[in-house]
């Protein structure tokens, strides 16, 4: 099992805290196999993109109308997180229907 998210983000230190056995991938360092973002983007569409981020108040009007897995491509930081992979299911969010689909409480 794999979470793609930040070190510094606050939901995404709270799943790694709740599941055991995680694989930690920082999308800034490490980014996200182009694969793995492609289904993401097929399973979640444009709610993979996270308008409310920081990084998405500092790209410009033009820069925002580009495709949405381009810009994920070029900003991974703009991926709503944590994006967790697990046994070839995606699941986005930490939400009560994520934690339920990992056995979480």
């Amino acid at each position: 099992m794999r979470l793609y998210g930040l070190k510094n983000c606050d939901t995404c230190r709270k799943a790694l805290k709740e599941i055991e056995n995680i694989e930690f991938v920082d999308v800034r360092a490490q980014g996200v196999p182009d694969s793995v973002l492609t289904e993401a983007f097929d399973t979640f569409g444009e709610a993979l993109l996270n308008t409310r981020s920081t990084s998405w108040r500092g790209l410009d009007a033009e820069q925002r109308t580009r495709p949405p897995l381009e810009l994920l491509k070029e900003h991974p930081t703009l991926m709503k997180r944590p994006l967790i992979e697990d046994d070839g299911t995606l699941l986005l969010g930490w939400t009560s229907k994520t934690k339920a689909s990992l056995g979480v409480a």
